[in-house]
């Protein structure tokens, strides 16, 4: 019971950690460049993802998950061993949700340009 506890909590504390360093390092370099005169636009120079942009990618994700674990149900009745069926096609079809997400996403961001 005890080391449940102690490995739950030393796991939320290592995540805590890394969030804390790679955020107060992102913070000092940015007061440095501010610092040495660099221009403030500089940090907003990636595309943001909008909120449509990534319901997308979810539900597609979520469609290739679904397929997965129906696909996995199918090789099971095949024969194949139930470790081996559900995580792969679960894999494959989420990767493919994912894929497919990546190039509707260009495609729309395409056409508003």
């Amino acid at each position: 019971m005890a080391a449940d506890i102690l490995i739950t909590l030393i796991i939320f504390s290592s995540l805590f950690g890394i969030v804390f360093v790679f955020l107060s390092t992102r913070n000092k370099e940015r007061l440095a460049l501010i610092d040495k005169g660099a221009d403030a636009k500089l940090f907003n120079s990636g595309k943001k993802l909008s909120f449509g942009e990534l319901i997308l990618n979810l539900a597609l994700l979520a469609i290739g998950i679904g397929v997965g674990v129906l696909v996995g149900a199918m090789f099971e009745q095949g024969g194949m061993e139930e470790d081996i069926a559900y995580p792969s096609s679960i894999f494959i079809f989420g990767g493919l949700g994912l894929v497919a997400s990546f190039f509707l996403n260009r495609k729309l961001s395409q056409k508003e340009d």
